[in-house]
């Protein structure tokens, strides 16, 4: 097991180098996004930023109290996005992060694009909150909890869960 620094945008070269079961910290930007702000992206709705070479995170963050930039963050269930995901990485995102297994089909379209799947710690929502330096609502606030938030993090901790050889963790 190796640890890895990864900072945004995503050198998509550096993605190669990981390995199922490897560390990363991550620090710049990445995206909030669920399965309701998915299925608006895949079906064609705007919004006001690059897919190409960022990061997904699967979460819906908590209010931010007092002081803070963000509440509890922990990660949403992936296969959630399974129907989606495919399309996701055609468009260009290279990492996406939650929690779980994925389908067959999915762990296929992260190889197929060179894009890698990181699993979150569960129940760790509060710790991962402490990570996000700054975070504010970027596309579809209609959604509440699901709006897509752009985070800026450092050292966000998490596990290769799938590689870009398709290689995974949960078999």
């Amino acid at each position: 097991m190796k640890i890895h620094n990864i900072t945004t945008p995503v050198d998509r070269k550096q993605l190669l180098e990981l390995e199922a079961g490897d560390m990363v910290a991550i620090s710049g930007e990445i995206y909030t996004a669920r399965d309701a702000a998915h299925k608006l992206i895949v079906e064609g709705s705007e919004i006001p930023f690059d897919l190409n070479d960022l990061i997904i995170y699967y979460a819906g963050p908590s209010p931010a109290p007092h002081g803070k930039p963000i509440g509890s963050i922990g990660p949403t269930t992936s296969s959630r996005m399974d129907a989606y995901t495919p399309a996701m990485l055609s468009m260009g995102v290279a990492i996406t992060i939650g929690k779980g297994p994925r389908s067959d089909e999915t762990i296929e379209a992260f190889r197929k694009y060179n894009a890698v799947y990181l699993a979150a710690l569960g129940g760790a929502g509060a710790l991962l909150a402490s990570k996000v330096n700054h975070a504010e609502i970027v596309a579809f606030s209609h959604l509440g909890p699901e709006a897509i938030y752009k985070l800026e993090v450092e050292d966000f901790p998490a596990i290769v869960a799938v590689d870009t050889k398709g290689n995974t963790i949960y078999k």
